[in-house]
């Protein structure tokens, strides 16, 4: 299953990661990819506050990880840019967060797409112009992980309301020139 929204500010690309934060459970692991600047830090700052935290979200570059608490769930915000990460990530525990008592985000997941549970949330934001971003929310990794887990990610995407700001395309197929591409991509942090 797939939405897509086309976010016309930094205000509505958070907003829509709160409204998927207040319909997340323990366990679900999100993926995070996207062109630099293009929001993926404001999406996981929503995210954050749809759990119910509201300490500062930073990106994790340089860290690994951060944990954030004080909301109904932990949220552990992983990131994979760096060369290697996939072993660092392995080597100190993120086995432990991934898939447990918290919501875990990773970024830049392509880079260790083949070391993450299924299924998960995968999170792409692409550049439209300057002002708007493409937010596009899909199920991945198939089967697999806790029975049902596939179907409440499914009823989550389906029960995420359109914030003001964003406006959600027709299909992913729609052949609308308007859509994204990925052409164009930047890769990199």
């Amino acid at each position: 299953m797939e939405r897509r929204f086309k976010s016309l500010s930094a205000e509505a690309t958070e907003e829509i990661g709160v409204r998927l934060g207040e319909l997340l459970w323990g366990g679900v692991v999100l993926t995070l990819d996207g062109d630099l600047g293009a929001g993926k830090t404001t999406f996981v700052r929503g995210l954050a506050r749809g759990l119910g935290i509201e300490d500062g979200v930073a990106s994790p570059t340089y860290t690994l990880m951060q944990q954030h608490d004080g909301g109904r769930l932990p949220l552990y915000h992983f990131d994979a840019w760096m060369e290697g990460r996939e072993k660092a990530l392995l080597a100190d525990g993120a086995d432990e967060f991934l898939g447990h008592d918290g919501v875990s985000v990773v970024e830049w997941a392509g880079r260790v797409e083949g070391w993450l549970p299924s299924p998960r949330l995968s999170v792409e934001l692409l550049h439209d112009s300057p002002e708007t971003r493409w937010v596009i929310l899909r199920t991945a990794g198939g089967e697999g992980g806790p029975v049902g887990a596939l179907e409440r990610l499914h009823g989550v995407l389906g029960a995420l309301e359109v914030p003001g700001g964003a406006v959600e395309s027709a299909s992913a197929d729609s052949g609308d020139p308007a859509e994204p591409s990925g052409r164009g991509r930047v890769e990199g942090p």
